[in-house]
């Protein structure tokens, strides 16, 4: 269900709806935009029937939603959400660009990375101080010492930091760290975690798992939003099918499916969604051109040496190139990348 309330409501009779809501056993999900202020109700299981709301003040008519994503669906919330994350805005005209290491391995190596990402354009860094691994014998990060690695980067450089949550143990330290957390493709249905996360209050980039489909995507969504936390970032990564030549298959169709589905922003790793540093320019480009709001983009400044993903990351030089062409794929459909000297 969803409560549209008249321009001019006031937020005594906000809440008023809101408490009726939670008198019947629901919760309220207040959700601002730029044209209407709406309630949204979860907590039932089917359809619900509220008496009296369209007689409170301020209410302008009480819509029946059926997705099962209801707080993540337009129905809910027409209008694209714009996303902050320290100063940073998601699904705006910008297209946000994140880009750093896989894995932080050393100071010298985040603070080298940081430094030659911000000169060319990236508004956030990324790494990871926490690795999940499909191996337990592969690199499993510098855990907290990778996150003041991170932290003394955005002291110097002014970088926000996106970095991945493993588990609920760590949720805390990394939140106390990050500016922005990751949930990785292994824990996109961790809903422990993510009801924790959204608990948070705190931006999520959430990115979609090897093998699910853009329904389970906004559906773990739904368990962060459920919880209180609108400030959700879909990210499409790849997907695991049948074709091996590359690492992934980057799923292009999935940024204006889920635009068309959802008012969250869509961001794309073309890194991971394709595997191969060589074709992640080609992938970035079709991703800004079909519609993303932002790229992550991993970066190294030797890939052979890396301890993760060195076949698929950037190398400083290649970087600039992808900003380059990024920056003129982006004019083109009137969105622009800032940043960068």
């Amino acid at each position: 269900m969803l409560v549209v309330m008249k321009r001019d409501t006031t937020p005594q009779n906000v809440e008023r709806v809101c408490q009726v809501i939670r008198e019947k056993g629901f919760t309220p999900h207040v959700m601002p935009g730029a044209v209407r202020l709406a309630i949204g109700v979860t907590g039932n299981q089917g359809f619900v029937e509220i008496e009296n709301l369209e007689g409170i003040d301020g209410v302008l008519e009480v819509i029946h939603v059926t997705s099962p994503h209801k707080l993540v669906s337009r129905d809910v919330h027409p209008e694209d959400t714009v996303v902050t994350v320290a100063g940073v805005a998601f699904g705006g005209k910008e297209v946000v660009v994140m880009a750093g290491p896989c894995a932080v391995e050393s100071r010298e190596q985040v603070m080298l990375i940081a430094r030659e990402v911000k000169r060319l354009g990236a508004r956030m860094l990324r790494g990871g101080a926490f690795k999940p691994r499909t191996s337990p014998y592969a690199f499993q990060g510098l855990k907290k010492e990778g996150l003041e690695i991170l932290a003394e980067a955005r002291a110097e450089t002014g970088l926000p930091i996106v970095t991945e949550v493993k588990d609920t143990d760590s949720l805390e330290l990394v939140a106390s760290y990050a500016d922005l957390l990751q949930i990785g493709a292994r824990n996109m249905q961790n809903f422990t975690l993510l009801e924790e996360v959204g608990k948070l209050r705190k931006p999520v980039l959430l990115k979609r798992g090897m093998s699910a489909t853009i329904k389970e995507l906004l559906l773990a969504a739904e368990y962060i939003m459920s919880q209180g936390n609108y400030q959700v970032i879909l990210c499409e990564r790849g997907i695991r099918t049948f074709e091996d030549s590359t690492r992934n298959t980057l799923d292009l169709n999935a940024v204006p499916v889920l635009k068309g589905l959802s008012h969250l922003p869509v961001v794309v790793d073309p890194s991971h969604g394709i595997g191969l540093w060589s074709k992640v320019t080609p992938m970035a480009r079709a991703a800004v051109a079909a519609g993303a709001d932002g790229l992550i983009i991993e970066v190294h400044h030797d890939p052979q040496r890396a301890l993760s993903d060195g076949p698929q990351s950037l190398t400083p030089k290649s970087f600039a190139a992808l900003m380059t062409d990024v920056r003129r794929i982006a004019g083109a459909v009137d969105r622009e990348v800032a940043g960068g000297e």
